[in-house]
C-alpha cells in the first residue's frame, strides 16, 4: 500500500504544507541478519518503516506493515527506540515530520519478497555486513538490536534510555 486513505484526505485540504505523523520502524531479527528493504522511491536500504494508521496500535502498525511490505510474519519482541525524524520533503512536495517508534521484531515464518511496489528488494543480511544506509537507519537498527531491556528516548538532543 502506499500513501494511506486519510493522508491524501488530508493532503485535498491542507496541499504540501507539513503533516505531523506517527510511524513506525519494524527492525526484524532472526538470529544475527536483519531484514531489509530497498525503497522504490529513492533505492536506499532501511529497515520496513510505515504510517500508523488512525486507531491503530503502533505494534500492530509494525507487524501490518511487515507483512504489507515484505509478506514476512513478524512478532513485536520490544519498543527500542523513539524519536522524531527530520523533515521529509517528498518529490511532489510534499512535507511530513515522524513521531518514530521503533521496534525489535522476530521473525516469525515466510521469505521475504517485494509485497506491495513500495520496494524493489527485499533480503537478509548479516549484522556485520549491512549495505550502505544512512546513519538514522543504522542507528535504528543498532538500537533495536542492542540487549537494552529499556526504550531509548531523544530528551534534549541526546539518547538516553527508559526505565525497564
Amino acid at each position: 500500500m502506499s500513501t494511506p486513505d486519510f493522508i491524501l484526505a488530508l493532503r485535498a485540504k491542507v496541499g504540501t504544507h507539513p503533516l505531523w505523523l506517527s510511524g513506525v520502524t519494524a527492525v526484524v531479527v532472526d538470529g544475527d541478519r536483519v531484514l531489509l528493504v530497498r525503497r522504490a522511491d529513492n533505492g536506499a536500504w532501511t529497515p520496513v518503516t510505515g504510517i500508523i494508521d488512525p486507531g491503530e496500535h503502533p505494534a500492530d502498525a509494525a507487524v501490518r506493515e511487515v507483512l504489507e511490505e515484505t509478506g514476512v510474519d513478524a512478532a513485536p519482541e520490544r519498543l527500542a527506540l523513539v524519536h522524531v525524524t527530520k523533515m521529509s520533503v517528498y518529490t511532489n512536495g510534499d512535507q511530513a515530520q515522524y513521531l518514530d517508534l521503533v521496534f525489535r521484531c522476530r521473525h516469525l515464518g515466510g521469505e521475504p519478497y517485494p509485497a506491495d511496489g513500495e520496494n524493489t528488494e527485499t533480503a537478509w543480511f548479516p549484522l556485520d555486513a549491512l549495505p550502505p544506509m544512512s546513519e538514522d537507519m543504522l542507528n535504528r537498527i543498532a538500537t533495536a538490536v542492542g540487549e537494552h531491556a529499556a526504550a531509548h528516548f531523544h530528551v534534549g538532543g541526546a539518547v538516553t534510555a527508559g526505565l525497564g
